[in-house]
């Protein structure tokens, strides 16, 4: 290279997210790759086409809420579309209460938020019966429309990424009524392949209904030691009482694991390996 030519500076990865920017994917986004640039989806769907496509390199979904539970549309999408997991996150909620410039807390009449936020932030309301809930489809998106809007009656229940991306400010922290209150996500692409340091495995898979079935199925990992995180059940699309199973076991791509999931294999009508990732032992490791 002539010494007078700098190498092209390196482009942020482009991350595909559910819901506006200032969402907590996108905080989750930034906290797993810093620096990258986010491609707001409207729906789901959106951002697996946009991994398909090629429009981003990489996706960040939310897969769980401490509270709430499984988001079931992305175990759906995870089972049909070509991706893997490459990591885990485990973000803390807060919630904060975010409003226009000027505004005081004294101002505020109504509140919008997603309607999951909203239920998570009882206690407030309690204390200020004189302002009313208002669902509103995305919690960024209540920032970006009291913003636009000029409303000078409301305020936003919203990431504080949310007030840093639409220019609001926050009013008050930590509206949230259980601290224990966390989302684990997924960092997820088009390609697999090794990962170091990986420590989970997913997987996801389906059996016959015949008697004992899924003691057999759970047994591999049991004769092998190995601690399952989470399991759950999720119908088939189509099939109507048919159920496939997701697993979370905590153990890389090592010997025991790969004999566990052939023995597997053996039982179960079909495998399919979402992802062998690292994920934090605590949510201060993420």
């Amino acid at each position: 290279m002539p010494a007078d030519r700098k190498p092209a500076p390196t482009r942020p990865r482009k991350v595909a997210i559910q819901g506006e920017p200032g969402c907590f994917s996108h905080e989750a986004a930034l906290r797993m790759l810093p620096g990258c640039t986010v491609l707001p989806c409207q729906r789901s769907a959106q951002v697996f086409d946009a991994l398909a496509r090629g429009s981003a390199r990489a996706a960040v979904i939310p897969i769980e809420n401490s509270l709430a539970g499984s988001v079931a549309e992305h175990f759906d999408l995870l089972l049909t579309r070509k991706v893997f997991i490459q990591r885990e996150y485990r973000l803390r909620i807060s919630h904060h209460l975010i409003a226009a410039p000027g505004v005081k807390l004294r101002d505020v009449r109504r509140v919008l938020s997603h309607p999951v936020a909203l239920a998570q932030c009882t206690d407030f309301f309690r204390a200020n019966k004189r302002i009313q809930a208002e669902p509103f489809y995305d919690t960024a998106g209540s920032v970006q429309h009291i913003m636009e809007h000029e409303i000078r009656d409301a305020a936003a229940i919203a990431p504080r990424q949310a007030a840093r991306e639409y220019g609001g400010r926050i009013l008050q922290s930590g509206l949230e009524d259980d601290r224990q209150n966390f989302t684990r996500f997924f960092l997820i692409a088009t390609h697999g392949g090794r990962i170091a340091g990986a420590n989970k495995t997913s997987i996801a898979f389906s059996l016959k209904n015949t008697p004992g079935v899924l003691f057999k199925a759970l047994s591999v990992f049991a004769l092998r030691d190995i601690s399952l995180s989470k399991i759950e059940s999720r119908p088939v699309r189509g099939r109507p009482w048919e159920y496939v199973f997701y697993v979370d076991f905590l153990r890389g791509q090592d010997a025991h694991a790969e004999r566990a999931l052939r023995h597997l294999g053996e039982v179960a009508e079909w495998v399919k390996v979402l992802g062998i990732y690292h994920t934090p032992h605590s949510a201060d490791d993420a």
